[in-house]
C-alpha cells in the first residue's frame, strides 16, 4: 500500500475512537473489534476478513506512540490543504503537481521531488516501514496463511477397492487454538511482526540480482507476534485437534495409490485456504480373484476330458451371478479367455473384463474304472510323443 493511501485513511474512525484517545482506550477498542471480526470467528466472510485487516493496520499505527505522532503530523499537513492539487494552472494558492511524484522520491528527470531532498517518502519512511529491513515496502497487511497438508492411510478389502467405498478417517492436525481464538495471545491482541511486516516471509539476496524468500524466524511465518503468549499454544495460535471425516474412496483404486482430496487438510489461518488431505490406500488380497489394471483375473481348474473334448464351464464373478464360458475342444492348460464387463470399475463408470485362465486339474487318486480308462487311452496314443518337437528344437539350437 502506498504512503498516499495511508495518509488518506482515518485510523481513528476505523477503531471508533476520538483523536485525543488515550493509549488504553485505543487498546481496548482494538481488542473488542479484533475479537468481533477475527477470521476464525467469521469463517468464509470476506467482508469480516477485510475489516479485521483494517483494524490490525489501524492498531499498528495508533498503538505505537512514535508512529501515531508521525501519522497525526502527516494528517494535519495534508488536511490543511498545504499540498493539494489545484485545477488547471494551479491558481488560488494551490500547487498543481502529481502526488505520485511527491511520495515516490525522484522525478523522471533524475532530480529530487519538489526540492525536498530524498522526497517526502523519506520523511514518512519510519511510519510506513520503508527501508525497514526484510519485508519493507510490502505494507503492514497481515497475510492469510494456508493450512498444512495431512497424510493418512486406509486399508480396503479387495471388493471395496474395486467398487469404491466410504470410510471413516480419524485425523489429527493443527487447528486454531480454542483458548485464544487462534490469535496466539492471551488477550487476543497480537501485534504485526516488525521484521516481516505481517507477511510471514523475509527475502535474502543470493547474488546475481536474485533473492530467496524464507519464513520469518521471529514470528515463525505467522506475521504476528503475541505480546502475552497463550498458555495452551505458546503463542503459535495453533493447537492439536482430532476429527473424524467420512471419506469417499473412488472405485478402481489400486494398492499403494495416493489420493488427493483438495481442501480437506488442516484449516488455514486468517482466512487462508485449508490444506489438502492425501490418503494412501492399501488393498487386501482376495482368495480367488486378482487384478490387472481395470481387469480382474481368476484361474479356473478343468478336467482333462473337458479340455480335450470341450465343455461349458461355470465361472464365478466378484459381485454378481456366475457366468458360463464355452471351452473349445483341445483347449490347452494356461489358455486365457475373456468374460466382458465383469472386471473392475473404470474412471468413466464402465467395467473392465474378467480374464479366465484354464488350469488342467490332475486327480490325486483314481478309481479302478478311471485308471482302466486312462490306461486304454494311453495305449491308444502311445505312438504320439508330445515332446518330440521339444528335443528337435533343442538340437537345432
Amino acid at each position: 500500500m502506498s504512503t498516499k493511501d495511508f495518509v488518506e485513511k482515518d485510523y481513528y474512525k476505523v477503531l471508533g475512537v476520538p483523536k485525543d484517545a488515550t493509549e488504553a482506550e485505543i487498546k481496548k477498542a482494538y481488542r473488542k473489534l479484533a475479537r468481533e471480526f477475527h477470521p476464525d470467528a467469521n469463517k468464509g466472510d470476506t467482508s469480516a476478513e477485510e475489516r479485521f485487516k483494517e483494524i490490525s493496520e489501524a492498531n499498528d499505527i495508533l498503538g505505537d506512540a512514535k508512529k501515531r505522532k508521525e501519522y497525526d503530523e502527516a494528517r494535519a499537513l495534508f488536511g490543511n490543504g498545504g499540498f493539494r492539487a489545484g485545477p488547471g494552472g494551479g491558481g488560488g494558492g494551490s500547487f498543481n503537481f502529481d502526488l505520485g511524484d511527491l511520495f515516490g522520491g525522484a522525478q523522471q528527470g533524475g532530480g529530487q521531488a519538489g526540492g525536498f531532498g530524498g522526497g517526502l517518502g523519506d520523511v514518512f519512511g519510519g511510519l510506513f516501514n520503508r527501508g525497514a529491513g526484510p519485508g519493507a515496502g510490502q505494507g503492514t497487511r497481515v497475510q492469510p496463511r494456508r493450512g498444512q497438508d495431512i497424510e493418512s492411510e486406509v486399508t480396503l478389502s479387495f471388493t471395496e477397492a474395486v467398487d469404491g467405498a466410504t470410510v471413516p478417517l480419524r485425523m489429527s492436525s493443527q487447528a486454531p487454538c480454542k483458548a485464544c481464538a487462534g490469535t496466539g495471545d492471551k488477550n487476543g491482541t497480537p501485534r504485526v511482526c516488525p521484521t516481516c511486516v505481517g507477511t510471514g516471509q523475509v527475502s535474502r539476496g543470493s547474488g546475481g540480482g536474485f533473492s530467496l524468500t524464507d519464513p520469518c524466524a521471529d514470528c515463525k511465518g505467522r506475521g504476528l507476534i503475541a505480546e502475552t503468549p497463550c498458555d495452551v499454544c505458546k503463542g503459535s495460535g495453533r493447537a492439536r485437534s482430532s476429527r473424524t471425516m467420512q471419506v469417499r474412496i473412488p472405485p478402481g483404486v489400486s494398492d499403494g495409490q495416493r489420493i488427493r482430496l483438495r481442501g480437506k487438510g488442516a484449516p488455514g489461518e486468517r482466512g487462508g485456504p485449508a490444506g489438502d488431505l492425501y490418503v494412501v490406500v492399501h488393498v487386501d488380497s482376495h482368495p480367488v480373484f486378482g487384478r490387472k489394471d481395470d481387469n480382474l483375473t481368476v484361474t479356473v481348474p478343468v478336467t482333462f476330458a473337458e479340455a480335450a473334448l470341450g465343455a461349458d464351464i461355470r465361472v464365478p464373478t466378484l459381485a454378481g451371478p456366475s457366468v458360463t464360458l464355452k471351452l473349445p475342444p483341445g483347449t490347452p492348460g494356461g489358455r486365457t479367455m475373456r468374460a466382458r464387463g465383469k472386471g473392475a470399475v473404470r474412471k468413466d463408470g464402465t467395467r473392465g473384463d474378467l480374464l479366465v485362465t484354464v488350469e488342467i486339474a490332475v486327480p490325486a487318486e483314481l478309481s479302478d474304472k478311471a485308471r482302466e480308462a486312462l490306461e486304454t487311452y494311453r495305449d491308444a496314443t502311445a505312438s504320439e510323443d508330445p515332446r518330440a518337437t521339444l528335443f528337435e528344437s533343442a538340437k537345432g539350437a
